[in-house]
């Protein structure tokens, strides 16, 4: 990648960040979880940069990463990407949460707002790559990282990427949903979730990356790999 634009900006009340990638203004690019309320702030980065959403990207299926999927998705006409196992989300999310913590009436007006986009894609092979976009395609790395949900999955870029303070030797970014936050991990305690399959995808798939591999997370703050290799204490003591 040769001069990146890369933004991101919390969404909804839950403050989920959505992210936006491209090789560079101009060009085809990916949006990672729009959620609540993303479609206004997201339409306008797109529309000042000049470029075009090539693929919806969703770490998982819970609804503040999913929210605004089916209106980006349809309303630029590509795909969103989303692993099998977290897919009915799409269009149920409240079974995300379990019904028994959600009233009758919450769930039907809920589920009278979600379908699923016209066209999905499911991320069903571990360690797959995908190339999106057209002239300016980016290549996409997907890990199945369960234990948030099922369904959770890390999406890598390589590259010349852009380099927070502390990673000026980064090379691939990670956008890793609700799996890994800076000094926290996701929470496991929802239906579909498990802490040890959390730590076990924590420990394979992402404290095996580079330590200048910059972590984009589905909530607050950008990490580093190192960093949290060094400073998470949810991860203190865990080995390959």
């Amino acid at each position: 990648m040769d001069d990146v634009f890369l933004t991101g900006f919390p969404a909804g009340m839950l403050a989920c960040n959505c992210y936006v990638l491209a090789q560079r203004a101009g060009a085809d690019a990916i949006v990672v979880d729009p959620g609540q309320r993303a479609m206004g702030q997201l339409r306008r980065i797109l529309d000042e940069n000049r470029l075009t959403p090539a693929a919806v990207l969703l770490t998982h299926g819970h609804i503040d990463h999913i929210w605004s999927a089916q209106k980006v998705a349809d309303a630029y006409g590509c795909p969103a990407y989303i692993h099998p196992e977290d897919r009915f989300m799409l269009s149920d999310p409240i079974k995300g949460f379990g019904r028994g913590l959600i009233g009758g009436f919450a769930t039907s007006a809920f589920g009278a707002l979600f379908r699923e986009p016209k066209q999905v894609v499911e991320l069903d092979r571990d360690g797959d790559k995908i190339d999106i976009g057209d002239t300016s395609s980016i290549t996409v790395t997907i890990d199945h990282t369960p234990g948030h949900t099922r369904g959770s999955v890390v999406f890598r870029v390589e590259g010349d990427v852009p380099r927070p303070r502390g990673a000026e030797n980064a090379r691939e970014i990670a956008f890793t949903g609700d799996t890994l936050f800076r000094q926290s991990v996701g929470r496991t305690d929802l239906p579909g979730g498990s802490g040890r399959d959390l730590l076990g995808s924590i420990v394979t798939k992402l404290m095996v990356l580079d330590d200048d591999t910059v972590v984009l997370p589905g909530h607050g703050e950008t990490s580093t790999i190192g960093f949290e290799r060094r400073a998470n204490p949810f991860l203190e003591g865990l080995t390959l």
